[in-house]
């Protein structure tokens, strides 16, 4: 991981997010594309949801902002402390060093198995920090033993509810602008940022 993740500069993949509910057993999919671009030790995200509803997830200089276009708002959350837990999950899987997820978290490799004809290692990760433990109670990765990037992502909350996402379509390292790193608001866009 640690010489894949020397390697790595940039990355897309097309996106499937499951959210599963256990109180009402009910599982909301999503899909759209991901991308990642590394600025030093920064790594930036930006997730554009196209399917039910337009929406865009950008975490980048300290903040994740969520952009419903439907009602044109933004609210914004500053990560504030949690800077280095938010830069290790969002790079979990693409990106990451083996030895900066060892610091946040306790990785199991529970063994091989073969994903959508992919060879892959599945880790399962607990978060070391109470702050990310509270928010998911384990992490389970598949992740592609030859490139080094996960093909499936399983975060465990303590109720029980899951967010899977599952990637196809990965690039690795491709030129991806800093300018793509930015939310398609309008000049009214109501911006929120909720205190807490």
């Amino acid at each position: 991981m640690d010489e894949a993740a020397e390697r790595f500069r940039s990355a897309a993949a097309d996106v499937v997010s499951e959210q599963y509910q256990k109180v009402v057993d009910e599982t909301d999919t999503q899909t759209g594309r991901i991308s990642f671009l590394r600025r030093g030790h920064e790594m930036q995200m930006l997730l554009q949801i196209r399917q039910p509803d337009l929406k865009e997830v950008l975490v980048k200089n300290g903040k994740a902002q969520l952009y419903q276009p439907r009602i044109d708002q933004v609210t914004e959350y500053a990560l504030g402390q949690s800077r280095e837990d938010s830069n290790s999950m969002v790079a979990l899987g693409f990106g990451g060093r083996g030895h900066d997820l060892l610091k946040s978290f306790e990785v199991k490799l529970a063994g091989a198995e073969v994903l959508d004809g992919v060879q892959v290692f599945r880790l399962e990760i607990t978060p070391k920090s109470d702050r990310v433990r509270n928010m998911f109670s384990h992490i389970t990765l598949w992740v592609d033993a030859e490139r080094d990037v996960t093909l499936r992502q399983v975060f465990t909350e303590p109720s029980g509810d899951y967010r899977r996402a599952s990637y196809t379509n990965i690039q690795l390292n491709p030129h991806l602008s800093e300018d793509l790193f930015k939310l398609n608001t309008t000049g009214h866009t109501k911006v929120v940022r909720p205190q807490g």
